[in-house]
Protein backbone atom coordinates (compact mmCIF):
# COMPACT_ATOMS: atom_id res chain seq x y z
CA UNK A 1 0.00 0.00 0.00
CA UNK A 2 1.19 3.82 -0.79
CA UNK A 3 0.26 6.82 0.82
CA UNK A 4 -2.61 8.50 -0.36
CA UNK A 5 -1.05 11.68 -0.95
CA UNK A 6 1.77 9.83 -3.17
CA UNK A 7 -1.29 8.15 -5.00
CA UNK A 8 -2.81 11.68 -5.54
CA UNK A 9 -0.05 12.97 -7.36
CA UNK A 10 0.65 9.97 -9.37
CA UNK A 11 -2.74 10.15 -10.82
CA UNK A 12 -2.52 13.56 -11.49
CA UNK A 13 0.98 12.89 -13.33
CA UNK A 14 -1.12 10.80 -15.35
CA UNK A 15 -3.43 13.63 -16.18
CA UNK A 16 -1.34 16.28 -17.02
CA UNK A 17 1.04 13.81 -19.13
CA UNK A 18 -2.29 12.74 -21.10
CA UNK A 19 -1.97 9.54 -20.58
CA UNK A 20 -5.24 8.57 -18.81
CA UNK A 21 -8.62 10.48 -18.20
CA UNK A 22 -8.89 11.13 -14.26
CA UNK A 23 -11.22 8.42 -13.66
CA UNK A 24 -9.16 5.40 -15.63
CA UNK A 25 -6.35 6.65 -13.60
CA UNK A 26 -7.85 6.55 -10.40
CA UNK A 27 -9.11 2.81 -11.27
CA UNK A 28 -5.24 2.31 -11.98
CA UNK A 29 -4.62 2.84 -8.86
CA UNK A 30 -7.04 2.32 -6.00
CA UNK A 31 -5.67 -0.81 -5.27
CA UNK A 32 -2.69 -0.11 -4.27
CA UNK A 33 -4.45 2.21 -1.70
CA UNK A 34 -5.86 1.45 1.17
CA UNK A 35 -9.43 0.97 1.25
CA UNK A 36 -9.82 3.23 3.77
CA UNK A 37 -8.45 6.07 2.20
CA UNK A 38 -10.03 5.27 -1.26
CA UNK A 39 -12.38 8.24 -0.71
CA UNK A 40 -9.65 11.11 0.21
CA UNK A 41 -8.01 9.62 -3.16
CA UNK A 42 -10.74 10.95 -5.08
CA UNK A 43 -11.59 13.60 -3.45
CA UNK A 44 -7.79 15.11 -3.62
CA UNK A 45 -7.58 14.40 -7.32
CA UNK A 46 -10.74 15.72 -8.36
CA UNK A 47 -10.47 18.80 -5.96
CA UNK A 48 -6.65 19.71 -7.56
CA UNK A 49 -8.34 19.16 -10.61
CA UNK A 50 -11.04 21.46 -10.11
CA UNK A 51 -9.15 24.27 -8.71
CA UNK A 52 -5.54 23.62 -10.41
CA UNK A 53 -5.09 27.28 -11.74
CA UNK A 54 -5.98 28.56 -8.18
CA UNK A 55 -3.99 26.59 -6.19
CA UNK A 56 -0.96 27.06 -9.05
CA UNK A 57 -1.43 31.11 -8.05
CA UNK A 58 -1.28 30.39 -4.45
CA UNK A 59 2.07 27.96 -5.11
CA UNK A 60 3.45 30.57 -7.28
CA UNK A 61 2.93 33.54 -4.50
CA UNK A 62 4.57 31.03 -2.10
CA UNK A 63 7.50 30.11 -3.45
CA UNK A 64 7.75 33.20 -5.04
CA UNK A 65 8.77 31.61 -9.00
CA UNK A 66 6.71 30.36 -11.35
CA UNK A 67 4.98 27.05 -11.31
CA UNK A 68 6.05 26.22 -15.30
CA UNK A 69 10.13 26.34 -13.68
CA UNK A 70 8.60 23.41 -11.10
CA UNK A 71 9.40 19.90 -12.05
CA UNK A 72 5.92 18.13 -12.60
CA UNK A 73 6.39 15.38 -9.85
CA UNK A 74 6.92 18.61 -7.12
CA UNK A 75 4.08 20.44 -8.71
CA UNK A 76 1.62 17.49 -8.20
CA UNK A 77 2.74 16.92 -4.85
CA UNK A 78 2.59 20.53 -3.88
CA UNK A 79 -1.10 21.18 -5.69
CA UNK A 80 -2.17 18.25 -3.21
CA UNK A 81 -0.62 19.71 -0.16
CA UNK A 82 -2.37 23.36 -1.33
CA UNK A 83 -5.10 22.00 -1.87
CA UNK A 84 -5.70 20.21 1.40
CA UNK A 85 -4.78 23.29 3.26
CA UNK A 86 -7.07 25.55 1.37
CA UNK A 87 -10.21 23.36 0.92
CA UNK A 88 -9.97 20.67 4.11
CA UNK A 89 -10.07 21.16 7.49
CA UNK A 90 -9.53 17.22 8.33
CA UNK A 91 -6.32 17.19 8.87
CA UNK A 92 -4.00 19.93 10.86
CA UNK A 93 -1.77 21.89 8.97
CA UNK A 94 1.26 20.25 9.84
CA UNK A 95 0.38 16.75 9.13
CA UNK A 96 -0.50 18.05 5.58
CA UNK A 97 3.27 19.51 5.36
CA UNK A 98 4.83 16.35 7.04
CA UNK A 99 2.70 14.30 4.87
CA UNK A 100 3.47 15.82 1.71
CA UNK A 101 7.35 16.18 2.49
CA UNK A 102 6.95 12.28 2.68
CA UNK A 103 5.29 11.62 -0.63
CA UNK A 104 8.45 13.74 -2.22
CA UNK A 105 10.23 11.23 -1.02
CA UNK A 106 8.26 8.71 -1.95
CA UNK A 107 8.56 9.64 -5.55
CA UNK A 108 12.32 9.59 -5.32
CA UNK A 109 12.47 13.25 -4.75
CA UNK A 110 14.51 13.58 -1.87
CA UNK A 111 16.54 16.27 -2.98
CA UNK A 112 12.72 18.81 -3.23
CA UNK A 113 11.76 18.14 0.48
CA UNK A 114 12.91 21.22 1.57
CA UNK A 115 11.74 23.13 -0.90
CA UNK A 116 8.35 21.24 -0.55
CA UNK A 117 8.61 22.03 3.06
CA UNK A 118 9.13 25.79 2.39
CA UNK A 119 6.62 26.31 0.03
CA UNK A 120 4.06 24.67 2.30
CA UNK A 121 4.98 26.34 5.56
CA UNK A 122 4.98 29.87 3.49
CA UNK A 123 0.98 28.95 2.44
CA UNK A 124 -0.04 27.86 6.29
CA UNK A 125 1.75 31.21 7.33
CA UNK A 126 0.72 33.63 4.74
CA UNK A 127 -2.66 32.37 4.90
CA UNK A 128 -5.32 35.00 3.59
CA UNK A 129 -2.39 37.11 2.62
CA UNK A 130 -2.32 35.33 -0.47
CA UNK A 131 -4.99 36.66 -2.35
CA UNK A 132 -6.19 35.64 -5.41
CA UNK A 133 -8.09 38.18 -8.27
CA UNK A 134 -11.32 39.83 -7.03
CA UNK A 135 -14.27 39.93 -8.84
CA UNK A 136 -14.57 42.67 -11.10
CA UNK A 137 -16.77 45.27 -10.69
CA UNK A 138 -20.09 45.81 -13.05
CA UNK A 139 -17.90 47.82 -15.65
CA UNK A 140 -14.78 45.44 -14.66
CA UNK A 141 -12.66 45.18 -17.91
CA UNK A 142 -12.94 41.87 -20.14
CA UNK A 143 -9.19 40.84 -19.35
CA UNK A 144 -9.97 41.68 -15.10
CA UNK A 145 -13.24 39.44 -15.66
CA UNK A 146 -10.80 36.87 -17.83
CA UNK A 147 -8.47 36.80 -14.85
CA UNK A 148 -10.70 36.38 -12.41
CA UNK A 149 -12.96 33.16 -14.08
CA UNK A 150 -9.58 31.49 -14.95
CA UNK A 151 -7.43 31.81 -11.61
CA UNK A 152 -9.85 32.36 -8.93
CA UNK A 153 -12.63 30.29 -10.07
CA UNK A 154 -9.83 27.85 -12.33
CA UNK A 155 -11.14 27.91 -15.53
CA UNK A 156 -9.06 28.20 -18.51
CA UNK A 157 -8.75 31.43 -20.25
CA UNK A 158 -9.74 30.50 -23.61
CA UNK A 159 -12.58 28.91 -22.81
CA UNK A 160 -14.10 31.71 -20.43
CA UNK A 161 -13.16 33.79 -22.98
CA UNK A 162 -15.92 32.21 -25.00
CA UNK A 163 -18.28 31.70 -22.82
CA UNK A 164 -18.04 35.73 -21.78
CA UNK A 165 -18.67 36.50 -25.42
CA UNK A 166 -21.42 34.39 -26.28
CA UNK A 167 -23.44 34.26 -22.39
CA UNK A 168 -21.85 37.50 -20.82
CA UNK A 169 -19.84 37.99 -17.89
CA UNK A 170 -22.41 36.48 -15.05
CA UNK A 171 -23.72 33.63 -16.83
CA UNK A 172 -20.12 32.57 -17.61
CA UNK A 173 -19.25 33.04 -13.30
CA UNK A 174 -22.00 31.09 -12.86
CA UNK A 175 -21.01 28.20 -14.75
CA UNK A 176 -17.65 27.79 -13.70
CA UNK A 177 -19.14 27.98 -9.64
CA UNK A 178 -21.37 25.23 -10.83
CA UNK A 179 -18.30 23.24 -12.22
CA UNK A 180 -16.69 23.30 -8.96
CA UNK A 181 -19.39 21.72 -7.03
CA UNK A 182 -19.71 18.25 -6.06
CA UNK A 183 -22.73 16.86 -8.15
CA UNK A 184 -25.84 15.00 -6.92
CA UNK A 185 -26.27 11.18 -8.45
CA UNK A 186 -29.90 10.95 -10.27
CA UNK A 187 -30.89 7.00 -9.91
CA UNK A 188 -33.48 5.63 -12.59
CA UNK A 189 -35.03 1.78 -11.57
CA UNK A 190 -33.43 -0.69 -13.46
CA UNK A 191 -36.58 -3.01 -12.94
CA UNK A 192 -39.03 -0.60 -13.64
CA UNK A 193 -40.20 0.07 -10.22
CA UNK A 194 -42.53 3.48 -9.84
CA UNK A 195 -40.24 7.01 -8.31
CA UNK A 196 -42.81 6.77 -5.39
CA UNK A 197 -42.05 3.59 -4.56
CA UNK A 198 -37.91 3.81 -5.03
CA UNK A 199 -38.78 7.41 -3.12
CA UNK A 200 -40.61 5.57 -1.04
CA UNK A 201 -37.42 3.08 -0.32
CA UNK A 202 -34.94 5.57 0.25
CA UNK A 203 -36.64 7.78 2.58
CA UNK A 204 -37.03 4.50 4.78
CA UNK A 205 -33.53 4.25 4.44
CA UNK A 206 -33.09 8.16 6.17
CA UNK A 207 -31.83 9.46 2.60
CA UNK A 208 -33.37 12.69 1.40
CA UNK A 209 -33.98 11.64 -1.81
CA UNK A 210 -36.11 14.36 -4.02
CA UNK A 211 -37.62 13.22 -7.63
CA UNK A 212 -35.23 14.37 -10.52
CA UNK A 213 -36.60 17.93 -11.23
CA UNK A 214 -37.04 17.08 -15.68
CA UNK A 215 -37.16 13.64 -16.02
CA UNK A 216 -40.14 12.33 -14.31
CA UNK A 217 -39.09 8.79 -13.37
CA UNK A 218 -35.81 9.83 -12.10
CA UNK A 219 -34.77 10.20 -8.62
CA UNK A 220 -31.93 12.14 -7.18
CA UNK A 221 -29.63 11.47 -4.42
CA UNK A 222 -27.07 13.83 -2.47
CA UNK A 223 -23.32 13.23 -3.20
CA UNK A 224 -21.69 10.30 -1.74
CA UNK A 225 -24.99 8.89 -1.11
CA UNK A 226 -24.96 6.16 -3.63
CA UNK A 227 -22.03 4.52 -2.51
CA UNK A 228 -23.99 4.09 0.60
CA UNK A 229 -27.51 2.14 -0.29
CA UNK A 230 -27.30 -1.46 0.48
CA UNK A 231 -25.72 -3.92 -2.06
CA UNK A 232 -28.99 -5.48 -3.13
CA UNK A 233 -30.42 -2.02 -4.14
CA UNK A 234 -27.68 -0.42 -5.81
CA UNK A 235 -27.98 -3.36 -7.99
CA UNK A 236 -31.00 -2.49 -8.93
CA UNK A 237 -30.66 0.95 -9.94
CA UNK A 238 -28.77 2.75 -12.84
CA UNK A 239 -26.83 6.21 -12.23
CA UNK A 240 -26.58 9.08 -15.30
CA UNK A 241 -26.77 12.46 -15.04
CA UNK A 242 -30.16 14.11 -15.54
CA UNK A 243 -29.08 16.21 -18.73
CA UNK A 244 -28.03 13.06 -19.94
CA UNK A 245 -31.55 11.10 -19.44
CA UNK A 246 -33.40 14.16 -20.97
CA UNK A 247 -31.24 13.65 -24.03
CA UNK A 248 -32.70 10.05 -24.46
CA UNK A 249 -36.06 11.10 -23.52
CA UNK A 250 -36.00 14.48 -26.19
CA UNK A 251 -35.71 11.13 -28.93
CA UNK A 252 -39.10 9.94 -27.94
CA UNK A 253 -38.88 6.51 -28.83
CA UNK A 254 -41.90 4.95 -29.10
CA UNK A 255 -43.85 1.16 -28.97
CA UNK A 256 -42.85 -0.45 -32.50
CA UNK A 257 -40.25 1.37 -33.52
CA UNK A 258 -37.12 0.40 -34.71
CA UNK A 259 -34.11 2.52 -33.18
CA UNK A 260 -30.61 2.46 -33.67
CA UNK A 261 -28.07 3.35 -30.67
CA UNK A 262 -24.96 4.80 -32.14
CA UNK A 263 -22.33 5.61 -29.52
CA UNK A 264 -24.73 3.63 -27.16
CA UNK A 265 -21.79 2.62 -24.47
CA UNK A 266 -22.18 2.20 -21.10
CA UNK A 267 -25.86 2.34 -22.44
CA UNK A 268 -27.84 4.49 -20.28
CA UNK A 269 -29.67 6.18 -23.00
CA UNK A 270 -30.34 2.69 -24.43
CA UNK A 271 -32.02 2.09 -20.95
CA UNK A 272 -34.18 5.31 -21.33
CA UNK A 273 -35.49 4.80 -24.88
CA UNK A 274 -36.06 1.06 -24.26
CA UNK A 275 -38.58 1.95 -20.78
CA UNK A 276 -40.11 4.51 -23.34
CA UNK A 277 -40.77 1.93 -25.95
CA UNK A 278 -42.56 -0.32 -23.10
CA UNK A 279 -46.15 -0.77 -23.79
CA UNK A 280 -48.50 -0.73 -20.92
CA UNK A 281 -48.31 -4.42 -20.35
CA UNK A 282 -45.13 -4.05 -18.97
CA UNK A 283 -43.83 -5.75 -22.21
CA UNK A 284 -40.94 -4.62 -24.71
CA UNK A 285 -42.39 -3.85 -27.91
CA UNK A 286 -40.47 -2.84 -31.40
CA UNK A 287 -36.32 -3.19 -31.39
CA UNK A 288 -33.55 -1.23 -30.29
CA UNK A 289 -29.75 -2.06 -32.13
CA UNK A 290 -27.46 -0.75 -29.94
CA UNK A 291 -23.69 -0.09 -30.93
CA UNK A 292 -20.53 1.01 -30.27
CA UNK A 293 -16.84 0.40 -31.60
CA UNK A 294 -14.10 -0.22 -29.08
CA UNK A 295 -14.13 -3.75 -27.68
CA UNK A 296 -14.13 -2.50 -23.98
CA UNK A 297 -16.69 -0.47 -24.65
CA UNK A 298 -18.80 -2.72 -26.12
CA UNK A 299 -18.63 -4.94 -23.19
CA UNK A 300 -19.51 -2.08 -21.19
CA UNK A 301 -22.65 -1.55 -22.89
CA UNK A 302 -23.55 -5.49 -23.18
CA UNK A 303 -23.01 -5.74 -19.51
CA UNK A 304 -25.24 -3.27 -19.01
CA UNK A 305 -28.09 -4.25 -21.18
CA UNK A 306 -28.11 -7.58 -19.56
CA UNK A 307 -27.91 -6.27 -16.18
CA UNK A 308 -31.45 -4.34 -16.58
CA UNK A 309 -32.72 -7.31 -18.83
CA UNK A 310 -32.91 -4.71 -22.05
CA UNK A 311 -33.39 -7.50 -24.88
CA UNK A 312 -31.15 -5.16 -27.66
CA UNK A 313 -28.80 -6.12 -29.92
CA UNK A 314 -25.36 -5.24 -29.64
CA UNK A 315 -23.26 -5.01 -32.99
CA UNK A 316 -19.92 -3.79 -32.82
CA UNK A 317 -18.94 -1.05 -35.97
CA UNK A 318 -17.51 2.40 -36.35
CA UNK A 319 -20.04 5.08 -36.88
CA UNK A 320 -17.61 6.96 -39.11
CA UNK A 321 -17.86 3.79 -41.82
CA UNK A 322 -20.98 3.01 -43.72
CA UNK A 323 -22.93 1.10 -41.53
CA UNK A 324 -24.15 -2.53 -42.32
CA UNK A 325 -27.99 -1.69 -42.76
CA UNK A 326 -30.06 -0.57 -45.01
CA UNK A 327 -32.86 2.80 -44.31
CA UNK A 328 -35.30 0.52 -41.78
CA UNK A 329 -34.93 2.50 -38.33
CA UNK A 330 -37.49 4.91 -37.57
CA UNK A 331 -34.78 7.07 -35.19
CA UNK A 332 -31.08 7.00 -34.88
CA UNK A 333 -29.61 8.74 -31.88
CA UNK A 334 -26.03 9.98 -33.02
CA UNK A 335 -24.67 10.67 -29.20
CA UNK A 336 -21.41 11.94 -31.00
CA UNK A 337 -18.12 12.04 -29.71
CA UNK A 338 -17.15 15.86 -28.65
CA UNK A 339 -15.19 17.79 -26.20
CA UNK A 340 -17.01 16.71 -23.10
CA UNK A 341 -16.91 20.22 -22.27
CA UNK A 342 -20.54 20.28 -21.01
CA UNK A 343 -19.44 17.98 -18.08
CA UNK A 344 -16.68 19.67 -16.62
CA UNK A 345 -18.46 19.08 -13.13
CA UNK A 346 -18.29 15.87 -13.17
CA UNK A 347 -15.53 15.12 -15.28
CA UNK A 348 -13.09 17.81 -13.46
CA UNK A 349 -10.03 17.22 -15.29
CA UNK A 350 -11.41 17.71 -19.20
CA UNK A 351 -11.32 21.51 -19.18
CA UNK A 352 -7.68 21.15 -19.22
CA UNK A 353 -7.46 18.64 -22.14
CA UNK A 354 -9.10 20.56 -24.40
CA UNK A 355 -8.49 23.39 -26.50
CA UNK A 356 -10.23 25.33 -29.01
CA UNK A 357 -7.47 24.42 -31.93
CA UNK A 358 -9.32 21.06 -31.61
CA UNK A 359 -13.22 21.69 -32.10
CA UNK A 360 -13.23 21.66 -35.53
CA UNK A 361 -11.31 18.36 -35.99
CA UNK A 362 -14.35 17.00 -33.69
CA UNK A 363 -16.86 18.86 -35.68
CA UNK A 364 -15.52 17.41 -38.89
CA UNK A 365 -16.23 14.15 -37.34
CA UNK A 366 -19.44 14.70 -35.97
CA UNK A 367 -20.37 15.72 -39.56
CA UNK A 368 -18.92 12.70 -41.05
CA UNK A 369 -21.40 10.36 -38.76
CA UNK A 370 -23.88 12.45 -39.45
CA UNK A 371 -24.24 11.85 -42.98
CA UNK A 372 -23.39 8.09 -42.41
CA UNK A 373 -26.47 8.07 -40.01
CA UNK A 374 -28.49 9.40 -43.01
CA UNK A 375 -28.29 6.40 -44.87
CA UNK A 376 -30.12 4.10 -42.42
CA UNK A 377 -33.16 6.06 -41.69
CA UNK A 378 -35.87 5.49 -42.87
CA UNK A 379 -38.40 7.82 -44.82
CA UNK A 380 -40.53 9.84 -42.37
CA UNK A 381 -37.85 8.80 -39.80
CA UNK A 382 -35.54 10.97 -37.73
CA UNK A 383 -31.81 11.13 -36.44
CA UNK A 384 -31.40 12.52 -32.75
CA UNK A 385 -27.92 14.17 -32.82
CA UNK A 386 -26.50 15.16 -29.51
CA UNK A 387 -23.40 16.20 -27.58
CA UNK A 388 -22.29 17.06 -24.17
CA UNK A 389 -20.78 20.22 -25.17
CA UNK A 390 -22.48 23.69 -25.55
CA UNK A 391 -19.58 24.90 -28.28
CA UNK A 392 -21.48 26.20 -30.76
CA UNK A 393 -18.80 24.32 -33.61
CA UNK A 394 -20.10 21.23 -32.10
CA UNK A 395 -23.87 22.00 -32.08
CA UNK A 396 -25.65 24.30 -34.47
CA UNK A 397 -22.64 24.64 -36.93
CA UNK A 398 -22.66 20.53 -37.60
CA UNK A 399 -26.49 20.78 -37.63
CA UNK A 400 -27.29 23.55 -40.06
CA UNK A 401 -24.79 22.50 -42.15
CA UNK A 402 -25.73 19.11 -42.40
CA UNK A 403 -29.25 20.13 -42.90
CA UNK A 404 -27.90 22.71 -46.14
CA UNK A 405 -26.13 19.59 -47.43
CA UNK A 406 -28.63 16.72 -47.44
CA UNK A 407 -31.69 18.07 -48.84
CA UNK A 408 -33.57 14.89 -47.57
CA UNK A 409 -33.32 16.16 -44.13
CA UNK A 410 -35.37 18.63 -42.24
CA UNK A 411 -35.13 20.20 -38.29
CA UNK A 412 -38.30 17.84 -36.28
CA UNK A 413 -40.34 18.59 -33.43
CA UNK A 414 -38.90 18.43 -30.28
CA UNK A 415 -39.80 15.66 -27.94
CA UNK A 416 -41.48 15.91 -24.55
CA UNK A 417 -38.97 17.95 -23.13
CA UNK A 418 -40.26 20.97 -20.63
CA UNK A 419 -40.05 23.80 -23.02
CA UNK A 420 -37.59 25.96 -20.74
CA UNK A 421 -35.28 23.30 -22.08
CA UNK A 422 -35.60 24.31 -25.94
CA UNK A 423 -34.12 26.98 -27.80
CA UNK A 424 -35.92 28.74 -30.23
CA UNK A 425 -35.36 26.22 -32.96
CA UNK A 426 -37.14 23.34 -30.49
CA UNK A 427 -33.20 22.24 -29.60
CA UNK A 428 -32.24 21.15 -26.41
CA UNK A 429 -30.03 23.19 -25.00
CA UNK A 430 -29.18 22.81 -21.15
CA UNK A 431 -26.80 25.00 -18.95
CA UNK A 432 -25.84 25.24 -15.39
CA UNK A 433 -26.46 28.40 -15.18
CA UNK A 434 -30.25 28.51 -16.66
CA UNK A 435 -31.15 24.56 -14.99
CA UNK A 436 -28.46 23.67 -12.90
CA UNK A 437 -27.63 21.11 -14.85
CA UNK A 438 -24.54 19.96 -17.08
CA UNK A 439 -24.32 21.67 -20.81
CA UNK A 440 -26.07 18.96 -23.28
CA UNK A 441 -27.37 19.49 -26.45
CA UNK A 442 -29.45 17.89 -29.24
CA UNK A 443 -31.70 18.28 -31.83
CA UNK A 444 -34.47 16.49 -34.30
CA UNK A 445 -33.65 16.04 -37.47
CA UNK A 446 -36.44 14.20 -39.85
CA UNK A 447 -35.89 12.43 -43.45
CA UNK A 448 -38.82 12.98 -45.64
CA UNK A 449 -39.32 11.87 -49.03
CA UNK A 450 -36.37 10.73 -50.71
Amino acid sequence: MIDVRQAAARVLLAVDGREATLASALDAIRDEVRPADRGLLVELATGVCRWRNALDAVIAAAARRSVRTIDAPVLAVLRVGVYQLRHLDRVPSHAVVDTAVAAVRGLRLTSASSFVNATLRAVVRRGPAIALPPRPGPDGHLDAQVNYLATTLSHPGWLVRRWIARMGFDAAEAWCRFNLTTPDVTVRSLDGQAPDDLLARLHALDLPATPARFVDDAVTLPAGTFGRLPAELRARLWAQDEAAQLVARYAAARPGERVLDLCASPGGKTLVMASDMRTDDGTGAGAIVACDHRPGRVGLLAHTLRHAHVPAAIVRLDAHLSLPFGPVFDCVLLDAPCSGLGTVRREADVKWSRSAAALPALAAIQQQMLRVAADVVTQGGRIVYATCSNEPEENDEVVDAFLAADPRFEPGPAGPIAADLLDARGRLVTRPDRHGLEAFYAAVLVRGQA
